[in-house]
């Protein structure tokens, strides 16, 4: 078939980006291009300098990167991440468990750490493993249709492969639930890839589905072993029930009856509050409710915990110092790493993943939002950029941005070079009036400037700084430490006094008050 997809797939990195981009760089070069660079294992060391050009931008990551989280204590603090899980541009951590889909239907189900009693930062327990097998089966409606999942990575090996003291039978039960084509893993400092299994049929599936085993070596290992692997891949979805069912003549018995499953038991959990699906972003036209509701297509995406989520106002995470006026149903606040002391954020009190969901009651509020910060800045000399990236984030952020006046006409300029930069296309359109004016189904990035609004849905390769570089640029603000939000943090103290003095100036044009 001719839509199939390429991707990479690497062990443990363990500090050394610099071999691995190169690597990949060169593979993408000869074989590409690649969809994305799957990490299994210790992405981070103890050392990790090699990292510092690629997040001031001086290197590039050649292909889209997702890395899955930490397995030792002291690799934790690596992942102080508070909008987006951007490590930096083109590194994304996926988080501790979830779902993720491509926009071209490959489906990847991850668990970061290793197997404990008790989840942590560094492990995860059987109610993590239910969680994933969860939203896998949610994945498909009907169960008896249920053909699996094209890719399951973590870090720890699965119980019965092969004799090995660092493995998970929780893992080996996730592969019982959610059967997938590819199971990824590393850790052990060894490549072994083992002939595909089956798994009888079940109460989830009347298929005999198979799953092939790979374990990746780390980057740069000595005995020079195997720590990149490269599969084309057609998504599931899309794969006729003949070439699932296909059976190869170097097949193996099911590996896992050494391991006693009779103790985990999962209840499908049903659909609530507590679950943020996505758009299905593989398949455009997708049937939506009529006369305007915004219900989503339902297809789990990736892990969001209410609970956790950096801007629910309601969420214990929520910097509360931060916070400059509360409306309704949107609150303003300035962001970790402001680009200036007139740089502000209007997010959505409650759960909202982006501005093409609001209701016309939400949409005039936020207008109103919008309107009381360009006086404002008008008021102190300054021009307004407004941006939105649906991308590669859960939860409805505009950053509001005052400029100095002078520089009204080098904004249009700064988004267009950078977009020719990364050989994006933007379309210029009339000014947004409602909901409807962004795109309803799929990730887009806007930016509402003085004299246009230009937006884009060409996100396949988006950078995640896209706007902190335009705005960055030598035409703006010409400030390259400031590209990167972690590299221009404020001291607690510092923000308190911003936050102050921006509260008591914006007070006369506050529309909350």
């Amino acid at each position: 078939m001719d839509n199939k997809i390429k991707i990479l797939v690497c062990g443990d990195v363990k500090g050394k980006f610099k071999q691995l981009f190169h690597r990949v760089e060169i593979i993408n070069q000869k074989s590409g291009p690649f969809e994305i660079l799957l990490c299994v294992g210790e992405f981070f060391d103890k050392n990790n300098d090699e990292l510092i050009a690629y997040k001031n931008g001086y290197k590039n990551v050649p292909v889209p990167t997702f890395i899955l989280g930490s397995c030792l204590a002291e690799t934790v603090k690596n992942f102080d991440i508070s909008s987006g899980g951007d490590i930096c541009s083109n590194i994304t951590y996926l988080g501790k468990r979830g779902l993720y889909t491509l926009s071209n239907g490959i489906k990847i189900a991850y668990v970061s750490g290793v197997e404990s009693d008790q989840s942590s930062d560094i492990s995860f327990d059987e109610s993590d493993i239910n969680f994933v097998a969860d939203i896998c089966l949610a994945s498909k409606g009907n169960l008896n249709d249920y053909r699996g999942i094209d890719i399951l990575i973590t870090s720890q090996w699965c119980r019965g492969i092969m004799e090995n003291d660092n493995s998970s039978p929780l893992i080996s039960y996730l592969i019982t639930q959610i059967r997938p084509r590819y199971h990824f893993c590393g850790l052990n400092k060894l490549y072994y890839e083992a002939p595909p299994f089956r798994i009888k049929p079940d109460n989830n599936t009347q298929l005999e589905l198979s799953t092939r085993f790979i374990a990746l070596a780390n980057v740069g290992n000595i005995k020079k072993e195997k720590y990149i692997y490269a599969a084309s891949l057609v998504p599931v979805e899309k794969m006729r029930i003949t070439d699932l069912l296909q059976k190869t003549t170097d097949e193996i018995p099911f590996p896992f009856s050494v391991v006693d499953f009779s103790k985990y038991r999962r209840q499908q959990k049903k659909n609530d509050d507590n679950t943020q699906y996505f758009y299905d972003l593989s398949k455009p036209g997708s049937k939506r409710e009529s006369k305007g509701n915004k219900t989503p297509y339902k297809k789990a995406r990736m892990e969001i915990d209410l609970e956790k989520c950096w801007f629910c106002l309601s969420s214990p995470n929520v910097e509360k110092h931060l916070i400059v006026s509360i409306g309704n149903n949107f609150y303003v606040a300035f962001p970790k790493g402001p680009l200036n002391d007139f740089h502000v954020l209007i997010l959505s009190i409650t759960h909202i993943q982006s501005s093409s969901l609001l209701t016309s009651s939400d949409w005039k509020e936020l207008e109103n939002f919008k309107k009381a910060l360009k006086n404002f800045f008008k008021s102190k000399g300054l021009t307004t950029c407004f941006f939105e990236r649906n991308y590669k984030t859960a939860h409805l952020q505009i950053n509001a941005v005052g400029l100095e006046k002078h520089l009204d006409w080098k904004i249009k300029h700064s988004f267009e070079d950078k977009a020719e930069e990364y050989n994006i296309s933007f379309e210029t359109v009339p000014e947004l009036t409602q909901a409807a004016d962004l795109p309803q189904q799929g990730p887009y990035f806007v930016a509402e400037l003085n004299e246009c609004t230009l937006i884009t849905k060409d996100m396949k390769r988006f950078p995640l700084h896209f706007a902190r570089e335009a705005i960055c640029s030598e035409n703006l603000l010409n400030n390259d430490e400031k590209v990167d939000w972690r590299d221009c943090k404020l001291s607690t103290e510092e923000e308190i006094s911003l936050v102050k003095q921006f509260r008591e100036n914006f007070k006369p044009f506050d529309c909350s008050l």
